[in-house]
């Protein structure tokens, strides 16, 4: 046999040998991964762009995600009113137009009663308690239960701590003051001043100043110092009422589109859920770390009076408030259950809280 001949039998030997090779790698395991797929997702929120805290968590999500992932999962964030309107951002992932949105479940209370649940009732849970009923307590399995049905696959995704009462343009010294109000003020806590004689509104977060200033409104809250003075909110209104008594310590929700997410390989998963997780633990951070700061210079340099309710009031909207989650909660079947584990979740939680948290805070305050 001539060399070259031999040179091309050997070749062909290799080329058959390398191909039977390749056939047992595939019938006995999964041969090589080919390049892993690269994804593009929109973020809808209900935040103006880059709003500091509630926009700024919305960033981080879609940062982490991105890095994560390294760049096989990129999240690019719309700020309200960019692509959709503030509150059609649950709507618009649910349809497909986005693949996540950011923003509070107590806004779709006309889709589903039981959402303000997963976000914040009246007189309710604190950030860290609603974590233990979420993560511990059942309340994310019933979470994602009620969205399955929207097409729609929830995450906590950022919590504001317990917020501020509101901002008056009058001073509250009785029941009869509520009486007549114009307020912005969404969720169960919306209902409970209805109850009281108050008219109430829902509008975003960015229509605030200009209603609140024309006079459109009387009264409005939106979330704590930090925030309210990004808004400008001083300016129209000289009253800063407290406790947030109606948002103990409110959820923020990251919303995915069910068969986007369900598209997803399972490390990917994983990292969106990771990424929601880290900012719930960040955004309240950061509240905590700002709101105090905030708040000095809204009554040291801009002039705000920082008032207590009423005892009267307080009592009256703690009443309604009972009054009110009770008659949500027997709307629906599906709201009963939701009620029923929130409240024996918070009748067990208010005992911990008492002799731990509640009663170092009063030893504290004490010295």
């Amino acid at each position: 046999m001539k060399r070259r001949e031999l040179i091309k039998g050997l070749a062909a030997g290799s080329v058959v040998g390398l191909a039977a090779c390749k056939g047992n790698r595939t019938a006995a395991g999964p041969a090589a991964p080919a390049a892993a797929a690269r994804r593009e997702w929109k973020m809808y929120t209900t935040w103006p762009k880059n709003f500091p805290g509630l926009g700024t968590g919305a960033n981080r999500v879609a940062e982490l995600i991105t890095k994560m992932s390294g760049g096989r999962l990129t999240v690019t964030v719309y700020g309200a009113g960019e692509r959709v309107p503030a509150l059609e951002v649950f709507d618009a992932v649910a349809q497909g137009s986005a693949q996540m949105g950011h923003s509070g479940s107590y806004y779709w209370k006309g889709k589903a009663e039981s959402s303000p649940f997963f976000c914040s009732i009246p007189f309710g849970l604190t950030a860290e308690e609603m974590n233990g009923w979420l993560y511990f307590g059942g309340g994310l399995e019933l979470w994602r239960e009620l969205y399955a049905g929207f097409n729609l696959v929830p995450f906590p995704a950022g919590n504001s701590g317990t917020q501020m009462g509101g901002w008056f343009r009058k001073e509250i010294n009785s029941l009869a003051d509520l009486r007549g109000l114009k307020m912005r003020i969404p969720g169960l806590g919306g209902e409970v001043l209805a109850r009281l004689g108050v008219t109430t509104v829902n509008i975003p977060g960015g229509e605030l100043f200009t209603a609140l200033s024309s006079g459109t409104i009387d009264a409005t809250e939106w979330v704590g110092p930090y925030n309210d003075l990004a808004f400008g909110l001083y300016k129209a209104a000289k009253f800063y009422y407290y406790p947030g008594w109606h948002e103990p310590g409110s959820t923020l929700e990251c919303i995915v589109n069910k068969p986007a997410y369900e598209a997803l390989e399972p490390d990917l998963q994983a990292i969106v859920a990771a990424a929601c997780d880290a900012v719930t633990t960040t955004m309240q951070a950061e509240m905590t770390a700002r709101n105090q700061a905030a708040l000095q210079e809204l009554v040291g340099k801009h002039g705000v009076k920082l008032l207590p309710f009423p005892a009267e009031v307080l009592q009256a909207l703690m009443k309604t408030s009972e009054e009110v989650v009770a008659a949500s909660a027997g709307k629906d079947t599906f709201t009963q259950r939701v009620y029923a584990s929130y409240k024996a979740y918070r009748d067990t939680v208010i005992e911990n809280s008492r002799i731990g948290t509640q009663a170092f805070l009063n030893a504290r305050s004490a010295r």
